[in-house]
Formats: structure tokens, sequence, C-alpha cells
């Protein structure tokens, strides 16, 4: 594997407690074969369950770990924005840590962050309920009517970024899903490179997702539009 100088790492957890630990432990046995100087940032949004307690545990044992945690529970975007807010070196990635990707292909990710600012994941086979596969397709749509781009996997948990391209697409808004569109919406913008790699996707083994029930869709479709708004203003 290519060893980059140095590399934030962060996970959204929101009530991951059975994930959390193999999630971060895989990470952690990762990190030092791809970066000289690493750290693991654990967001935790607003859990109810034990989630927090075992990543304060996990920061006592070791070092490199940060726990950071907002309340009450806000959205994807938000615990997104956490992780972007307090990565402290100059390549940042994000994992989503319901352990359905594997973490150690970051390795395809840094092979191609030397001639680009941001890399995504695409997932080669989706093991996921069929609806978001459903929802996958409609947000390709709508993301090329309202924003004029098209990627394979515009929603694919795992994306490494340089430092210097978020500061051309901050400040990110978006509390809920969208805010993986207003990333990519504010990239094109700002005429960012953006390359893409396919990733391994895994069925989830415990836990619930909830990018499909009812109420996030209506928060991503009101996301959109204020989105789309604040980009016609700059």
């Amino acid at each position: 594997m290519t060893k980059v100088p140095e590399l934030s790492i962060f996970f959204p957890f929101w009530n991951e407690e059975k994930n959390i630990v193999s999630v971060v432990e895989k990470a952690i046995e990762v990190a030092p074969k791809v970066a000289e100087k690493w750290e693991i940032l654990m967001i935790d949004d607003g859990s109810s369950d034990r989630t927090l307690e075992i990543a304060r545990e996990l920061e006592k044992k070791h070092k490199n770990l940060r726990a950071i945690s907002h309340m009450p529970n806000r959205g994807y975007g938000a615990a997104l924005r956490e992780g972007f807010a307090n990565s402290r070196f100059d390549l940042v990635v994000f994992n989503d840590g319901d352990g359905q990707f594997d973490f150690s292909e970051v390795n395809k990710f840094i092979d191609k962050i030397d001639d680009s600012d941001i890399v995504i994941g695409f997932r080669k086979k989706r093991f996921d309920h069929p609806f978001r596969h459903i929802l996958m397709n409609l947000l390709k749509i709508w993301d090329f009517i309202f924003f004029g781009f098209y990627f394979k996997d515009i929603d694919c948990g795992f994306k490494f970024f340089r430092k210097s391209a978020l500061d051309k697409i901050f400040p990110l808004r978006s509390e809920g899903a969208m805010i993986t569109t207003e990333i990519l919406a504010k990239a094109k913008k700002a005429k960012l490179k953006i390359e893409q790699v396919e990733v391994s996707h895994f069925p989830r083994k415990y836990g619930d997702q909830s990018g499909g029930n009812a109420r996030v869709i209506l928060r991503a479709i009101i996301e959109t539009f204020k989105v789309w708004h604040s980009i016609r203003k700059v």
C-alpha cells in the first residue's frame, strides 16, 4: 500500500453500538499501513444507545482516536460536517459507520488523490433494500435536473478529500442526507476534479437503515432547494 504523510479518518455513528468496535478496530489496523501520521474521529450523532459510551472507551485505549458528539440527533449531514470541521490533516477520508464498507480499500482512493481534489466511491453491487436502489436512481435524476451533474453512486458513504478542496466548498449547510449532493454541487461549481473508484459493499449485520423513511426523504427535498438557492446566489 502507498503511504501518505498524514490522514484524517472519520466515521459518522448513530445508534451503532453493535458495529462501532469492529469498524474502528479495522481502521486502526489499516491506518498505519497507509499513513505516516493519522487520526480516527468517531462522530456520534446524538445516539440513544451505548455508541458514545463505547467511543469514549475506545478513545481511552488508543491515542490516535477522538470521540466527538453532539446532542440531540441532527442527521447524517451534521455528522459529516463535524468530521470535516475537526479533521486536522491535509487528507481526509470518511466511511460510514455501519460496517458495510471495507476500509482497507482506502488504498484505491490514495492511488487517485494525487491527480484529483476529491475521490468518491461507487458500490460494485449494493446490498441493501430494493427501495434504496430506487431512491438512488431517483437521486441521480434529481441531481442532474437541479445541479447538472451525474455520478455513478452519489450517496456512497466512502469519500476522500484534499483539505484544500474542502476549503473551497465550505461552508456546508445540509444537516441531512443531501449533504453528499451539496458537496458534489459545490465541487462542480468550484471546478474541482472528482475521480470515482469502485468499492465493495456488504449487507448490514446489525441495526437499521434510516435513509429511506418518509421524514428523511422530505428533509432531503427541502434541503435540495436550499442548496440550489445558495449556489445560485454565489
